[in-house]
């Protein structure tokens, strides 16, 4: 009788135990871009970039989900945040791809207040 209850106590035990998440990474943001769901693709984008506060990539990356959305002003702010973080960090230490990408969103956002950005990763103006 007692191993009946210790077994039960076991397996209860085992039943309310929260199933281990996924850690956020750094590049969460762009794993699946679907148009039609870009409200939400920006929503968990907010966390990824919540997640790392001083990484310049998800925010880089959530501008381009600003840019296909039309808001032009919510990916300039992002683009203009990453590359203050950027250059406050050792150059050597950036993907130069991503220093790339920084310099012309932020060139596109100057020219043109953001319209007709580039909608691919490691894409400038058309």
């Amino acid at each position: 009788m007692a191993a009946l209850a210790g077994l039960l106590l076991l397996a209860g035990g085992c039943a309310e135990e929260p199933l281990p998440q996924r850690q956020v990474r750094s590049d969460d943001c762009l794993q699946t871009v679907q148009l039609d769901q870009l409200t939400e693709q920006i929503r968990r984008c907010d966390a990824v970039v919540a997640a790392f506060p001083t990484n310049p990539g998800p925010l880089n990356d959530r501008y381009l989900l600003h840019s296909l959305a039309g808001n032009e002003a919510a990916a300039c702010a992002d683009i203009n945040r990453a590359a203050a973080l950027a250059r406050s960090k050792p150059p050597a230490s950036l993907d130069p791809q991503l220093r790339t990408d920084l310099n012309l969103r932020q060139q596109l956002c100057r020219e043109g207040g953001g319209k007709g950005m580039g909608t691919g990763k490691g894409m400038g103006a058309n």
